[in-house]
């Protein structure tokens, strides 16, 4: 079995695991993750996490033609920023996931910070998530929006539309939007409430141990 195959089915595997857990509905979601030869396996376009074809992902080369596969999804505008500006890039998620979503709309949430520090792990996977304006499902000025962050940030949250991870591989991608929507649904739990959170001199541990992306912009 060659790497590719191997990687196509790796990756419909975890998206049908996020599928099944209800991390993502009918045929929202999109993921993508960079080849061996630097081209890109996506997602295709209406297709649902639970029910991927590894035969049909869409295939991009290394200058970012789609040479095979079907359509891809419409939300390569989001992708292809993160691989433009974060060279480390290996694969990006783009989930609908209900608590996400939720607290993108409330009008307390920290634009800057998105998810509270209420454990670390988030922090550890994540670093600060950015909290984006909405953007109607496609809207190539969402590709715009990630690149004006220059690279700092690993992880934005879409208002009203869902969470966007970039990871140094599949799996730490795919672990990483999933402690966003555990935490934002633990942020949404807590709402009302006065919890004791982490403190500044914990995260800044965490940040320094860890290494994490914590970007200003």
């Amino acid at each position: 079995m060659s790497a590719e195959t191997q990687l196509r089915d790796k990756l419909c595997l975890l998206a049908g695991s996020m599928f099944d857990r209800g991390l993502t509905a009918g045929s929202s979601g999109n993921i993508s993750v960079r080849t061996e030869d630097g081209g890109l396996l996506v997602s295709p376009t209406g297709t649902s996490f639970g029910r991927l074809d590894p035969a049909r992902l869409s295939r991009f080369d290394a200058a970012g033609h789609h040479i095979d596969g079907d359509k891809p999804t419409k939300e390569m505008p989001l992708h292809s920023a993160f691989y433009e500006t974060r060279s480390r890039t290996a694969a990006v998620v783009h989930l609908h996931s209900c608590h996400a979503v939720a607290l993108s709309t409330l009008p307390q949430t920290d634009e800057d910070d998105f998810l509270p520090p209420i454990t670390p792990y988030a922090l550890m996977q994540l670093g600060r998530v950015k909290l984006l304006p909405y953007f109607r499902p496609g809207d190539p000025t969402m590709g715009d929006a990630v690149r004006g962050l220059a690279g700092r940030r690993s992880a934005v949250m879409l208002a009203n539309h869902g969470p966007v991870v970039a990871g140094l591989d599949l799996e730490a991608a795919c672990n990483a939007i999933e402690e966003l929507e555990a935490t934002a649904r633990l942020a949404m739990l807590l709402r009302g409430t006065t919890p004791q959170m982490l403190s500044p001199q914990q995260v800044a541990e965490l940040v320094r141990i860890h290494e994490v992306a914590w970007g200003e912009a």
